[in-house]
């Protein structure tokens, strides 16, 4: 079966238009934050149900993350990145035409399924990308969560300041139909398929789940946190989310395969993945309305819109700015150690900034710390998910670690607007948020991570990953030739002059998308592979300055090997597998 990859020159607009399209994706997050304190009196609504307008988009975000991610899997990750795009537009279009509470929150939610666009632009990235290249790739999409949420800031409050607020709405559907221009003239499609079905079961108990979940947290202050509405909500979430638990667990072919998510790794690359979400999203709930507050309240900074966006400004840029460093660290200390300096760096910038909040330019150099810490923290997540997982699951692994991060700032949006809202001093029936608020914010952000420091601390070392990987490749070639007898699949592995290709990565998938064997190719390029039961199965080839091959085979069960020969080609050509 031969395998199209990515031309050397047409990767080279692929890693841009797939970074443009996840900046355009999270400029969702941050769209209204210039105005958010406005949004009450727009929206002729109370400030607790006005945080749903944001809150919508991050829940959204969280819910569209592993469907997207598996229906990438499935029916291509680049047919479902242009879909995530026209889902936004739409939702854009909606808000722009409306000033009714339910409509905006329902086209708020349509902007925020686009988050999905995340896991499937780092799933194409694996796909076709050579290995050298991957590690930064992967670090400058994961990061343009934040890089977008930082870029829209300042022009977001200059459209807010001089147009009607709805003009923010038409603006982000005119990205996203530029993003969905360059997507279908650059990047091209993955070859590469899960097999499967869609859980479309798993879809809707993981979305009723965080609803639950995130509706009590959102109005418990107004219901009351011993109600028994408040009490009920969350008692039904727990009910839900581990009934969908079970569900997932016995399902062929899962939403989220929560064994792959039970692995060490995994998991706890996860759990750090929500701390990290707490903390990106507190600075933009805090310092913009710092900066708007007037000075009139003893700590407000008197700043227009547009200064405070611009203040802002250099969270997204430093996110930016991180990720090449990121990739330069990675390759020599590895991703846990560049995630555990992100986080112990986004812990000073928010214990520094407890005491710096009296000063317009104390706020940049919050903004530049924190940017820093979050671009290191988020570049290193993809890399730890990928190298815990098969590629076959790589969509779907990059969806569920998307799906924390938005379930981080999800509860982000949803507490820390609690907080504000319940610490708010009302004058003239306006709630204005107060300095005690602010910093209770910036507490609890710095216990998320301080958290977050605790699971990776646990993750395991480089060190480790390398001995464990060089002490199964030497059990490989000690016991390649008793394999070989039992083997059901082997075969040499070939480069384009027809030299043997040693040291070469095989993986077995099953028909359910699942890693069923592995092994190294000997000197003389030959591997086996034994197989659990018969059946389809693709067997995957990788190798540094190769372009990954895959070749589809069928073994019938009756004892005799199947010969698969694989090519490998190199980066600047075509891939093929026969």
């Amino acid at each position: 079966m031969s395998r199209p990859t990515t031309s050397s020159r047409r990767a080279g607009g692929v890693v841009p238009v797939l970074a443009f399209s996840g900046i355009v994706v999270a400029v969702m997050q941050t769209l209204l934050v210039p105005v958010i304190k406005d949004l009450p009196e727009l929206l002729d609504t109370a400030p607790s149900d006005a945080t749903w307008v944001l809150t919508a988009t991050l829940l959204a975000g969280a819910v569209s993350t592993p469907i997207m991610g598996r229906l990438g899997d499935l029916a291509g990750k680049r047919r479902m990145l242009l879909a995530s795009l026209a889902v936004m537009v739409v939702g854009s279009l909606i808000c722009g035409f409306t000033d009714n509470l339910l409509v905006m929150i329902a086209g708020r939610a349509l902007q925020g399924f686009a988050m999905g666009a995340i896991p499937l632009g780092i799933g194409l990235m694996r796909d076709m990308l050579p290995p050298e290249k991957l590690g930064s790739a992967m670090a400058l999409m994961s990061s343009s969560i934040g890089v977008g949420g930082g870029l829209a800031l300042p022009l977001a409050a200059l459209v807010a300041q001089h147009a009607d607020w709805h003009a923010l709405f038409f603006g982000a559907a005119g990205l996203g139909v530029l993003a969905i221009a360059l997507t279908l003239a650059v990047v091209p499609e993955s070859p590469l398929r899960a097999p499967g079905t869609f859980d479309l079961a798993g879809a809707v108990g993981l979305s009723l789940g965080l609803v639950l979940l995130l509706l009590p947290i959102t109005k418990g202050s107004d219901w009351g946190w011993g109600s028994g509405t408040t009490l009920g909500l969350f008692a039904a979430a727990v009910v839900v989310l581990v009934a969908w638990g079970v569900m997932e667990l016995r399902r062929k072919a899962p939403l989220v395969d929560l064994r792959t998510s039970a692995r060490r790794e995994v998991l706890l690359t996860n759990l750090a993945s929500v701390m990290v979400g707490v903390a990106f999203y507190a600075v933009s709930l805090v310092l913009p309305q710092l900066l708007q507050l007037p000075t009139a309240t003893g700590y407000g900074l008197g700043q227009s819109m547009v200064v405070a966006g611009l203040c802002v400004a250099p969270l997204g840029l430093t996110m930016m700015l991180t990720a090449p460093v990121y990739a330069r660290l990675s390759a020599r200390f590895g991703p846990k150690v560049t995630l555990l300096l992100g986080m112990v760096i986004i812990a000073v910038g928010y214990g520094a900034g407890l005491g710096l909040m009296s000063a317009a330019w104390q706020t940049v150099v919050i903004s530049v710390v924190l940017g820093a810490g979050i671009g290191l923290a988020y570049s290193s997540l993809p890399a730890l998910i990928i190298g815990a997982v098969d590629p076959s699951e790589t969509g779907a692994a990059n969806g569920l670690n998307t799906l924390m991060r938005s379930i981080g700032t999800s509860v982000s949006s949803a507490v820390i607007g609690m907080v504000l809202a319940n610490t708010a001093d009302h004058v003239g029936g306006v709630a204005i948020p107060t300095l005690h608020g602010f910093r209770l914010a910036f507490l609890i952000a710095t216990g998320a991570v301080v958290g977050g420091v605790l699971f990776a601390l646990f993750l395991p070392g480089r060190r480790t990953e390398v001995l464990q990987l060089r002490a199964s490749s030497e059990e490989d070639e000690a016991l390649g030739r008793a394999e070989e007898a039992l083997a059901a699949f082997r075969g040499r592995v070939l480069d384009p002059a027809g030299d043997p290709l040693p040291r070469v990565k095989i993986t077995l998938i099953d028909d359910r998308g699942r890693q069923a064997g592995a092994a190294l190719t000997g000197p003389d390029g030959s591997y086996s592979l034994k197989v659990p039961d018969s059946g389809s199965y693709i067997l995957a080839a990788t190798a540094p300055g190769h372009a990954p091959s895959a070749s589809a085979a069928i073994h019938h069960g009756e004892g005799r090997p199947v010969d698969v020969d694989l090519a490998l080609e190199l980066n600047t050509g075509s891939a093929a597998a026969s």
